[in-house]
């Protein structure tokens, strides 16, 4: 009798099935004259070859199928074979089974043969990295190791549970497919204003897009000018006040600053019709001016972090422009005011993908939170996509509880017309980093006019923001600048509590301006242990004024309290 297919293993089939009517489309669209000649000439070789890989893989589910059928009855063993250098494969029998072996071989071969014709093709210096991004995404989604069948582990797995993994794998993938979103960690064990966004504190103000937080004290005395933080308004701001242990907040507070933040509000419907200057005039300048009413003084120091610095740069310059003078410092964190590089994710911006957006949100919408965490995914799909969908569909395991996993699924929406002034100004046409290149609340924006004390970090392993990148920043602000480059990634390099005593950060010796080279500035940098906040916080508090005692009571007259912190507004959900 021939061996049948489980019916469990079916939905995997469907889907490399759905993988390689995907290629034949792209193949289709190339061949039709619909992508530019020279592109054609270029994708379709590697479309051809991928589609090969698509056919191995189904080559090596009727094997794998033939094994298990056998295996099930007791008559299998897995002879051995030779070595595996694909990252996600540690299993020994992707070593002791020369089918999986030679079937693992030859996808790196043929993914090693696709990069190469990519890179030997006629095609432009941007073209390339965009069919480039394209193609890791096709040999990612392609891997063996995303097959049931071709995954000796998620195989071994549902034998010796005799298949429970693959019943317990099916209504995880049901869940997530329900929810319209792919499960990275234990969301039971975490609930922003429980155990996440827990400094105490108060909402002291609001409007239509923000609530503002201030923390109350934990020092008898604290610094007399307040430091107000604008988190990044495409995430929650929790990522900066997670636990107690790994708080960025809490941090601050506990150095004996009067902290102040901007929670961006999650916006709906009514707020689709916000723009970028609502952004600085409703939340940055705002806030600054609040901040400084209730602390009662003369300035403020500021922090942004990733977005949340640009639009505090940007705000910053209006003020400028206006002559206010009403911050003392500024620190950015892992941001971007120049586009020049943004890597992965500048790939994905382009004229018509900007044209669409403005045709259809550009004057009223929403950018859903759901697309946009699609978006931050793709950039790391082995990590994002590829790994929690083997784990849960093919192994049948439930996530760990990682706190800035669960951040990380707490997406957010934004309104259209925001986001096409920021994808059409900076991400395309890089206008920001020119002086007047952009009118902003009815202001010529000029960074050089900016005249602060900056402490910009960025972050070696950073894919959102590359550090060269966020390096290029100290040639455009006018103050006096102190650069700092930690080790990790976007989110690592900058919560990195001093108490973990982990990681480490890179800073220049020199007085005088920065190089203009980021790669000169590494050369001649030093790296030193542990977390960057100590030192920061030294530099903080030269700028931070006089000490005096603690305020037993948040807001004023003018500024009462609203509600406890963390607030409404990051506890709305995105659609």
């Amino acid at each position: 009798m021939p061996a049948q297919t489980p019916d469990s293993t079916q939905w995997f089939l469907d889907l490399l099935a759905a993988q390689q009517r995907v290629l034949r489309q792209f193949g289709t669209a190339s061949a039709s004259g619909d992508a530019p000649p020279a592109m054609s000439s270029a994708v379709l070789p590697w479309l051809r070859a991928a589609g090969a890989v698509a056919a191995w893989q189904q080559e090596a589910v009727k094997q794998a199928t033939a094994w298990w059928c056998s295996a099930a009855s007791g008559g299998s063993s897995m002879p051995s074979g030779g070595g595996i250098r694909e990252r996600r494969v540690v299993a020994v029998k992707w070593r002791q089974d020369p089918r999986l072996n030679g079937l693992m071989r030859a996808y790196r071969e043929q993914s090693d043969s696709l990069r190469k014709t990519l890179e030997a093709a006629p095609l432009d210096e941007r073209s390339k990295a965009e069919w480039g991004f394209v193609l890791r995404q096709v040999i990612d989604a392609l891997s063996p190791v995303n097959c049931l069948a071709t995954n000796p582990e998620a195989l071994q797995i549902a034998l010796a549970s005799g298949g429970a993994s693959l019943v317990k794998g099916m209504r995880l993938f049901l869940q997530d497919f329900a929810s319209g979103r792919i499960t990275t960690t234990d969301l039971s064990a975490f609930e922003v204003g429980r155990n996440l966004a827990v400094t105490p504190g108060s909402v002291v103000f609001e409007n239509e897009l923000i609530q503002l937080i201030q923390y109350a004290p934990s020092t008898v005395d604290v610094r007399e000018r307040p430091l107000l933080i604008v988190p990044p308004c495409v995430n929650k701001f929790y990522v900066l006040d997670l636990q107690p242990e790994n708080s960025f907040v809490a941090h601050a507070v506990a150095q004996g600053h009067t902290v102040f933040l901007v929670s961006w509000r999650n916006v709906g419907p009514q707020q689709g019709r916000l723009s970028w200057d609502d952004y600085l005039e409703m939340g940055v300048l705002q806030a600054i001016d609040v901040a400084r009413t209730i602390s009662g003084a003369d300035r403020i120091n500021t922090v942004g972090f990733c977005i949340g610095g640009t639009l505090l740069t940007c705000a910053l310059a209006v003020s400028a422009a206006r002559r206010q003078a009403n911050v003392a410092s500024v620190t950015l964190l892992n941001t971007l005011l120049d586009f020049a590089h943004t890597g992965d994710l500048g790939l994905m911006v382009n004229q018509s993908t900007v044209a669409s957006r403005e045709s259809t949100i550009g004057r009223g919408g929403l950018f859903k939170g759901s697309e946009l965490a699609l978006v931050f995914a793709a950039l790391r799909a082995n990590d994002m996509i590829w790994h929690p969908v083997v784990s849960r569909y093919l192994k049948g395991k439930e996530p760990e509880a990682f706190d800035v996993l669960f951040w990380n699924s707490d997406s957010t929406n934004l309104p259209g017309p925001m986001l096409c002034w920021y994808l059409r100004n900076a991400v395309l046409e890089n206008k920001l980093r020119v002086r007047g290149g952009t009118v902003q609340c009815g202001e010529r924006v000029d960074f050089g006019a900016i005249e602060l004390p900056a402490f910009v970090v960025a972050s070696r392993e950073d894919h959102i923001v590359p550090w060269h990148t966020a390096y290029a920043s100290t040639q455009l602000l006018g103050g006096d600048i102190t650069f700092v480059l930690g080790a990790s990634g976007h989110i690592g390099g900058i919560i990195n509590p001093p108490i973990r005593n982990k990681r480490n950060y890179w800073v220049g010796h020199w007085v005088g301006e920065l190089k203009a080279e980021a790669t000169d500035w590494l050369e001649h940098a030093s790296s030193r242990t542990s977390s960057w906040w100590p030192a920061w916080m030294e530099w903080l508090q030269t700028r931070a004024g006089a000490t005096v005692p603690a305020r037993k009571q948040l807001g004023s007259s003018n500024f009462p309290v609203i509600e406890a912190a963390p607030g409404r507004y990051v506890k709305a959900m995105a659609d």
